[in-house]
């Protein structure tokens, strides 16, 4: 089921006309495993923070570790990989900004790049996008900042924050991202943007009518059952699948009956012999 690796043009083209899936990947074998199955793009995201490194939120996640699981990442796929800047690495100065993200195109090899907000950050996405390199908007929850959005929860439910969304949304169109992820939105207000906007809308708890949909590969797959949000499906329930798999190692690496003789390796030479011919 692979894919011809997409294009920005690609990309945008598929607005109204094909959806457009993305998941996350955080290693080589997760990278193999998506692109084997057909997945449009990946995104490296920051939550990798919470679901590989085992911080509370993504804020704590540095430049360096973005770096290095996004090569990971590009080692094991040839997809469209979009890297997640972290916090403080493109809010400061746009300088920076830009320094940061090619840092993903030239050390990681990244198609593009994914920063979070609005109208505050158009000028940066401006800059970025003037600088040769692709950028992915993100609005909505932006788990970077969800201390001051009030937590993890629904955002735009009301006619002034809807108000603002949308003209964020535009502002990111005109500033010249290819693509704009909605998250946890309501699903009207996500259907209005995507009708306001030139570019494909990705949905992660934004409804069905965005032009695509993300999700986080370890939620869906039933993996991390930490926190694990609402609108999330969940295709399979590995993690006690998984818990079953180890408890069996343990107790037979205990009871001696691992490894047994299929998984283990046998030689012609008789080894008492042997040794007794070295003794003597």
């Amino acid at each position: 089921m692979k894919n011809m690796k997409l294009t920005i043009p690609d990309i945008i083209a598929k607005k109204g006309t094909e959806k457009i899936s993305m998941l996350t990947a955080y290693d080589v074998s997760f990278a193999r495993l998506l692109e084997s199955q057909g997945v449009d793009m990946i995104l490296v995201g920051d939550s990798l923070g919470m679901v590989v490194l085992g911080y509370e939120s993504t804020v704590p996640v540095t430049m360096d570790e973005m770096i290095h699981h996004c090569k990971a990442v590009r080692r094991g796929s040839s997809c469209f990989v979009v890297g997640d800047m972290p916090f403080l690495s493109y809010q400061v100065d746009i300088k920076e900004a830009i320094t940061h993200a090619g840092r993903f195109i030239k050390e990681a090899g990244c198609d593009a790049v994914k920063l979070e907000g609005g109208l505050e950050v158009c000028d940066t996405v401006h800059a970025i996008v003037e600088a040769g390199i692709p950028v992915m908007g993100h609005i909505g929850l932006t788990p970077q900042t969800a201390s001051q959005l009030g937590g993890y929860k629904v955002q735009g439910k009301d006619v002034e924050s809807a108000r603002k969304m949308l003209k964020d949304a535009q502002a990111l169109d005109e500033a010249g991202v290819f693509a704009i992820v909605l998250e946890c939105i309501p699903d009207a207000l996500a259907k209005s943007i995507t009708a306001s906007i030139s570019v494909p809308t990705i949905g992660i708890g934004a409804g069905s009518d965005c032009d695509g949909q993300v999700l986080v590969t370890h939620d869906l797959l039933g993996m991390f059952d930490k926190f694990v949000p609402s609108f999330v499906k969940k295709y399979a329930e590995l993690a006690p699948q998984m818990k079953e798999a180890i408890a069996a190692f343990v107790s037979e690496v205990k009871t001696g009956n691992f490894p047994d003789e299929a998984h283990s390796f046998s030689m012609k030479i008789d080894v008492e012999k042997l040794m007794d011919t070295e003794s003597n």
